[in-house]
């Protein structure tokens, strides 16, 4: 819009129309800040959860391996450990909330089944191999929540910086623009409304 809008009715009813579509797109961009504002708060508070699950998991794992070594002796904990069955692939798939999209990962859920021998292994051994693989699950799940967190932290600032443009800007630029061409257009109104009456006047004597 220019800085000077020539005052008529014309003008005013586009301003008008420009005033409530910037309103409406403030409403739009104020609600769906609010929306991913709760689902980064709800993924906040499971990525705190899962993080504490993994730190309990890591110390517990540790542990029964650290016993295993013991008990087995360093060496057979490595051999053993270059037996163990490949990492089972995953996917990364997409939603949207709010026109974010944010990744999924999908990934074989473990199946604990021990491929060692019982002459070979121990109960530690196998305790840690079950214990690391689920704590593999629960690394998948943070590094998902972080990235979902990423980018919806990166969307608000991104709604927030537009929200505000309308509501500091545009918004108060129209009102204004607004209310300057009904004082002109009210202001020829009068102006008319006296010069005709001054017409009559002159025509009735």
């Amino acid at each position: 819009m220019a800085n000077k809008v020539t005052a008529t009715k014309a003008n005013l009813m586009k301003i008008k129309s420009a005033l409530s579509f910037a309103k409406k797109g403030y409403g739009l961009l104020d609600k769906k800040r609010a929306v991913l504002m709760r689902e980064m708060m709800r993924l906040n508070d499971r990525a705190a959860t899962i993080q504490q699950e993994i730190e309990e998991k890591f110390a517990h794992s540790y542990e029964s391996l650290t016993m295993a070594s013991v008990t087995m002796g360093w060496e057979a904990v490595v051999d053993m450990s270059k037996s163990m069955p490949k990492e089972e692939p995953y996917k990364i798939g997409y939603r949207s909330v709010m026109g974010v999209e944010i990744p999924e990962i999908h990934y074989k859920e473990f199946q604990p089944t021990s491929t060692f021998s019982i002459f070979e292994s121990s109960f530690a051994f196998d305790q840690a191999y079950i214990e690391m693989h689920e704590m593999r699950a629960r690394i998948y799940e943070l590094a998902e929540l972080e990235t979902d967190l990423y980018r919806l932290a990166k969307e608000i600032k991104k709604t927030v910086k537009r929200a505000n443009a309308l509501e500091k800007i545009q918004i108060p630029k129209y009102e204004k623009a607004q209310k300057e061409i009904e004082e002109i257009l009210a202001e020829k109104e009068r102006e008319d409304f006296f010069r005709l009456k001054r017409v009559k006047s002159n025509v009735s004597e």
